[in-house]
Protein backbone atom coordinates (compact mmCIF):
# COMPACT_ATOMS: atom_id res chain seq x y z
CA UNK A 1 0.00 0.00 0.00
CA UNK A 2 1.42 3.64 -1.21
CA UNK A 3 1.76 5.60 1.84
CA UNK A 4 0.39 9.02 1.84
CA UNK A 5 2.56 11.82 2.16
CA UNK A 6 1.40 14.07 4.98
CA UNK A 7 3.69 17.81 5.30
CA UNK A 8 3.40 19.52 8.55
CA UNK A 9 4.28 23.03 8.87
CA UNK A 10 5.16 24.83 12.23
CA UNK A 11 4.60 28.46 12.80
CA UNK A 12 7.26 28.73 15.61
CA UNK A 13 5.46 32.18 16.48
CA UNK A 14 1.66 31.42 16.79
CA UNK A 15 0.37 31.32 20.24
CA UNK A 16 1.49 31.06 23.30
CA UNK A 17 3.33 27.43 23.74
CA UNK A 18 6.55 26.19 22.01
CA UNK A 19 6.23 24.28 19.30
CA UNK A 20 9.21 21.40 20.46
CA UNK A 21 6.86 19.02 22.05
CA UNK A 22 4.12 19.25 19.11
CA UNK A 23 6.76 18.47 16.82
CA UNK A 24 8.19 15.88 19.06
CA UNK A 25 4.77 13.70 19.47
CA UNK A 26 4.43 14.36 15.62
CA UNK A 27 7.58 12.50 15.42
CA UNK A 28 6.97 9.36 17.54
CA UNK A 29 2.80 8.78 17.60
CA UNK A 30 2.23 9.69 13.44
CA UNK A 31 1.55 5.96 11.76
CA UNK A 32 4.58 5.63 9.72
CA UNK A 33 3.20 2.50 8.04
CA UNK A 34 0.43 4.91 6.13
CA UNK A 35 2.05 8.07 6.44
CA UNK A 36 5.34 9.58 4.94
CA UNK A 37 5.93 12.23 7.24
CA UNK A 38 8.00 15.71 6.57
CA UNK A 39 8.12 18.86 8.83
CA UNK A 40 8.95 22.27 7.98
CA UNK A 41 9.02 25.43 9.59
CA UNK A 42 7.86 28.60 8.29
CA UNK A 43 9.82 31.71 8.47
CA UNK A 44 7.79 34.47 7.63
CA UNK A 45 4.07 35.67 7.31
CA UNK A 46 2.67 33.96 3.89
CA UNK A 47 5.72 31.18 4.00
CA UNK A 48 3.11 28.49 4.53
CA UNK A 49 0.78 29.53 1.67
CA UNK A 50 3.66 29.42 -0.58
CA UNK A 51 4.97 26.11 0.98
CA UNK A 52 1.31 24.29 0.96
CA UNK A 53 0.71 25.95 -3.00
CA UNK A 54 4.09 24.32 -3.77
CA UNK A 55 3.75 20.89 -2.08
CA UNK A 56 3.00 17.76 -3.52
CA UNK A 57 2.03 15.77 -0.09
CA UNK A 58 -1.74 14.70 -0.16
CA UNK A 59 -2.18 16.32 3.28
CA UNK A 60 -0.92 19.71 4.70
CA UNK A 61 -1.27 20.12 8.31
CA UNK A 62 -1.06 23.58 9.49
CA UNK A 63 0.86 23.36 12.99
CA UNK A 64 -0.22 27.07 14.68
CA UNK A 65 -3.29 29.56 15.50
CA UNK A 66 -5.80 30.84 13.08
CA UNK A 67 -3.25 32.69 11.02
CA UNK A 68 -1.41 29.52 10.01
CA UNK A 69 -4.84 27.42 9.11
CA UNK A 70 -5.30 30.32 7.59
CA UNK A 71 -1.90 30.30 5.14
CA UNK A 72 -1.96 27.09 4.89
CA UNK A 73 -5.71 26.84 3.39
CA UNK A 74 -5.30 29.74 0.55
CA UNK A 75 -2.45 27.44 -0.15
CA UNK A 76 -4.37 24.29 -0.67
CA UNK A 77 -7.98 25.88 -1.70
CA UNK A 78 -8.87 24.41 -5.44
CA UNK A 79 -6.89 21.74 -4.93
CA UNK A 80 -6.75 18.01 -4.16
CA UNK A 81 -4.67 18.26 -1.35
CA UNK A 82 -6.21 18.13 2.24
CA UNK A 83 -5.92 20.79 5.04
CA UNK A 84 -5.13 19.22 8.59
CA UNK A 85 -5.10 20.92 12.11
CA UNK A 86 -2.56 20.90 14.67
CA UNK A 87 -4.35 23.69 16.81
CA UNK A 88 -2.09 25.85 19.20
CA UNK A 89 -2.95 29.44 19.00
CA UNK A 90 -4.64 32.04 20.81
CA UNK A 91 -7.81 31.00 19.33
CA UNK A 92 -8.60 27.87 16.88
CA UNK A 93 -11.53 29.01 15.36
CA UNK A 94 -11.93 26.89 12.47
CA UNK A 95 -10.05 23.42 14.24
CA UNK A 96 -12.81 23.81 17.42
CA UNK A 97 -15.82 24.32 14.91
CA UNK A 98 -14.40 20.67 13.10
CA UNK A 99 -14.22 19.09 16.26
CA UNK A 100 -10.44 19.12 16.29
CA UNK A 101 -8.96 18.88 19.82
CA UNK A 102 -6.49 21.46 21.06
CA UNK A 103 -4.73 18.03 22.94
CA UNK A 104 -2.17 17.45 20.15
CA UNK A 105 -2.27 13.96 21.30
CA UNK A 106 -5.17 13.58 20.19
CA UNK A 107 -5.14 15.96 17.55
CA UNK A 108 -2.20 13.76 15.78
CA UNK A 109 -4.60 10.96 16.36
CA UNK A 110 -7.00 12.42 14.37
CA UNK A 111 -4.78 12.82 11.59
CA UNK A 112 -3.94 9.11 12.06
CA UNK A 113 -7.60 7.42 11.41
CA UNK A 114 -9.44 10.41 9.82
CA UNK A 115 -12.35 11.42 7.04
CA UNK A 116 -11.56 14.24 4.44
CA UNK A 117 -14.67 16.67 3.52
CA UNK A 118 -15.32 19.18 1.47
CA UNK A 119 -15.37 22.74 3.04
CA UNK A 120 -16.73 26.73 1.95
CA UNK A 121 -14.15 29.29 2.12
CA UNK A 122 -14.96 33.18 1.87
CA UNK A 123 -12.98 36.00 0.33
CA UNK A 124 -13.40 39.63 2.22
CA UNK A 125 -12.03 42.20 -0.57
CA UNK A 126 -10.18 39.23 -2.44
CA UNK A 127 -8.98 38.42 1.10
CA UNK A 128 -9.43 34.64 1.80
CA UNK A 129 -10.88 33.45 5.19
CA UNK A 130 -12.45 30.04 6.07
CA UNK A 131 -13.51 30.74 10.04
CA UNK A 132 -14.38 34.36 9.99
CA UNK A 133 -14.29 37.88 9.10
CA UNK A 134 -15.46 41.35 10.86
CA UNK A 135 -15.72 45.24 11.38
CA UNK A 136 -15.56 46.98 14.06
CA UNK A 137 -15.12 46.50 18.03
CA UNK A 138 -13.60 43.02 17.05
CA UNK A 139 -11.51 44.29 14.31
CA UNK A 140 -10.20 46.86 16.04
CA UNK A 141 -9.40 44.53 18.89
CA UNK A 142 -7.54 42.35 16.30
CA UNK A 143 -5.55 45.21 14.99
CA UNK A 144 -4.39 46.18 19.17
CA UNK A 145 -3.40 42.70 19.75
CA UNK A 146 -1.33 42.49 16.78
CA UNK A 147 0.95 45.33 17.44
CA UNK A 148 0.88 44.51 21.54
CA UNK A 149 4.00 42.02 20.67
CA UNK A 150 2.41 39.54 23.13
CA UNK A 151 0.32 36.43 22.60
CA UNK A 152 -2.39 34.29 24.46
CA UNK A 153 -6.30 34.77 25.51
CA UNK A 154 -5.39 37.20 28.41
CA UNK A 155 -3.67 39.80 26.47
CA UNK A 156 -6.47 39.69 23.93
CA UNK A 157 -9.14 39.86 26.86
CA UNK A 158 -6.63 42.95 28.37
CA UNK A 159 -6.47 44.93 24.95
CA UNK A 160 -10.60 44.14 24.45
CA UNK A 161 -11.20 45.67 28.15
CA UNK A 162 -8.75 48.86 27.65
CA UNK A 163 -9.99 49.93 23.93
CA UNK A 164 -13.92 49.24 24.78
CA UNK A 165 -13.60 52.66 27.39
CA UNK A 166 -14.71 55.66 25.15
CA UNK A 167 -15.49 53.18 22.31
CA UNK A 168 -17.87 54.59 20.00
CA UNK A 169 -20.28 52.02 17.53
CA UNK A 170 -20.62 53.21 13.51
CA UNK A 171 -23.40 53.25 11.33
CA UNK A 172 -23.05 50.36 8.41
CA UNK A 173 -25.50 49.87 5.59
CA UNK A 174 -25.50 45.77 4.43
CA UNK A 175 -25.91 44.58 1.34
CA UNK A 176 -27.20 40.82 1.78
CA UNK A 177 -27.80 39.37 -1.81
CA UNK A 178 -29.14 42.44 -3.20
CA UNK A 179 -31.29 43.58 0.07
CA UNK A 180 -30.11 46.56 1.71
CA UNK A 181 -30.63 47.43 5.65
CA UNK A 182 -28.92 49.97 7.76
CA UNK A 183 -27.42 49.73 11.54
CA UNK A 184 -25.86 51.59 14.02
CA UNK A 185 -23.54 48.46 15.45
CA UNK A 186 -20.58 47.87 17.74
CA UNK A 187 -19.25 45.14 15.43
CA UNK A 188 -20.01 42.98 12.30
CA UNK A 189 -18.95 39.68 12.10
CA UNK A 190 -19.50 37.49 8.92
CA UNK A 191 -18.92 33.77 9.60
CA UNK A 192 -18.28 30.81 7.16
CA UNK A 193 -17.67 28.82 10.60
CA UNK A 194 -19.39 29.15 13.52
CA UNK A 195 -17.21 30.90 16.00
CA UNK A 196 -14.09 33.47 16.61
CA UNK A 197 -12.34 31.16 18.84
CA UNK A 198 -11.87 29.62 22.29
CA UNK A 199 -15.33 28.37 22.14
CA UNK A 200 -17.05 32.25 21.62
CA UNK A 201 -19.66 31.42 18.99
CA UNK A 202 -20.56 34.22 17.40
CA UNK A 203 -22.13 32.81 14.57
CA UNK A 204 -23.99 29.82 16.09
CA UNK A 205 -25.75 28.31 13.62
CA UNK A 206 -23.33 28.93 10.89
CA UNK A 207 -22.31 25.75 8.69
CA UNK A 208 -19.02 25.22 6.64
CA UNK A 209 -20.81 23.09 4.20
CA UNK A 210 -24.05 25.10 3.15
CA UNK A 211 -23.33 27.33 0.45
CA UNK A 212 -24.01 30.45 2.88
CA UNK A 213 -22.23 32.82 5.04
CA UNK A 214 -24.02 34.54 8.73
CA UNK A 215 -24.28 37.68 9.87
CA UNK A 216 -24.08 38.84 13.23
CA UNK A 217 -25.15 42.27 13.75
CA UNK A 218 -24.34 43.47 17.64
CA UNK A 219 -26.27 46.26 17.99
CA UNK A 220 -24.48 49.37 20.38
CA UNK A 221 -24.86 47.93 24.34
CA UNK A 222 -23.77 49.68 27.60
CA UNK A 223 -21.16 47.43 29.94
CA UNK A 224 -23.75 46.32 31.75
CA UNK A 225 -24.39 44.29 29.18
CA UNK A 226 -21.57 42.53 28.69
CA UNK A 227 -21.63 39.50 31.24
CA UNK A 228 -25.35 38.67 29.63
CA UNK A 229 -23.43 39.12 25.91
CA UNK A 230 -20.88 37.12 27.16
CA UNK A 231 -22.66 34.11 28.50
CA UNK A 232 -24.87 34.25 25.38
CA UNK A 233 -21.25 34.16 22.81
CA UNK A 234 -20.04 30.96 25.09
CA UNK A 235 -23.53 29.13 25.62
CA UNK A 236 -24.46 29.32 21.48
CA UNK A 237 -27.53 31.41 22.07
CA UNK A 238 -25.92 34.84 20.49
CA UNK A 239 -28.47 35.02 18.11
CA UNK A 240 -31.25 34.58 20.75
CA UNK A 241 -30.27 37.78 22.19
CA UNK A 242 -31.33 41.41 23.03
CA UNK A 243 -29.99 43.69 20.36
CA UNK A 244 -28.17 40.78 18.24
CA UNK A 245 -29.64 40.23 14.79
CA UNK A 246 -28.44 37.42 12.44
CA UNK A 247 -28.68 37.28 8.54
CA UNK A 248 -27.57 34.69 6.00
CA UNK A 249 -26.49 35.47 2.33
CA UNK A 250 -24.11 34.30 -0.08
CA UNK A 251 -22.54 37.94 -1.47
CA UNK A 252 -22.57 40.48 1.35
CA UNK A 253 -21.45 44.34 0.70
CA UNK A 254 -20.62 46.55 3.78
CA UNK A 255 -20.40 50.02 3.79
CA UNK A 256 -19.03 52.61 6.30
CA UNK A 257 -18.45 56.45 6.76
CA UNK A 258 -14.66 55.87 6.87
CA UNK A 259 -12.09 53.26 6.11
CA UNK A 260 -10.74 51.63 9.02
CA UNK A 261 -9.60 48.25 10.40
CA UNK A 262 -10.92 44.64 9.48
CA UNK A 263 -10.22 40.88 10.25
CA UNK A 264 -10.11 37.94 8.16
CA UNK A 265 -9.64 34.66 10.40
CA UNK A 266 -8.15 37.26 13.10
CA UNK A 267 -5.64 38.95 11.68
CA UNK A 268 -6.41 42.60 10.84
CA UNK A 269 -6.29 44.80 8.00
CA UNK A 270 -6.68 48.32 6.83
CA UNK A 271 -9.67 48.56 4.12
CA UNK A 272 -11.83 51.52 2.88
CA UNK A 273 -15.25 52.34 3.59
CA UNK A 274 -16.49 49.16 1.05
CA UNK A 275 -16.11 45.65 2.26
CA UNK A 276 -17.09 42.76 -0.58
CA UNK A 277 -17.11 39.28 0.81
CA UNK A 278 -18.33 36.55 -1.22
CA UNK A 279 -18.66 32.52 -0.36
CA UNK A 280 -16.79 30.02 -2.32
CA UNK A 281 -18.95 26.71 -1.84
CA UNK A 282 -17.00 23.38 -1.47
CA UNK A 283 -13.73 24.71 -2.59
CA UNK A 284 -11.24 23.12 0.10
CA UNK A 285 -10.79 19.78 1.30
CA UNK A 286 -10.36 19.82 5.27
CA UNK A 287 -8.95 16.39 7.94
CA UNK A 288 -12.16 15.95 10.08
CA UNK A 289 -12.28 12.78 13.31
CA UNK A 290 -14.26 10.25 11.97
CA UNK A 291 -17.04 10.89 14.80
CA UNK A 292 -17.84 14.22 14.05
CA UNK A 293 -17.41 13.95 9.71
CA UNK A 294 -20.98 13.91 8.98
CA UNK A 295 -21.90 17.37 11.61
CA UNK A 296 -19.48 19.61 10.21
Amino acid sequence: MNRLKVLFLVNPLSGARDKSGIVSLVEEKMDRSKYDVRIRYTEYAGHATLLSGQSSADIVVAVGGDGTVSEVAQGLAGSDKALGIIPCGSGDGLALHLGISRDPLKAIQTLNCHEVRRIDYATVNGKSFFCTCGVGFDADVAQAFASSGKRGLSTYITTALKLWRGYHPSSYRITLDGKEISRDAVLITVGNASQWGNNAWITPRASVRDGLLDVTVVAPFSSFAIPRLATALLTRRADRTRGVETFRAKSITIERPTEGAFHYDGDPSRGGTTLKIDIHPCSLNVVVPIDKADRI
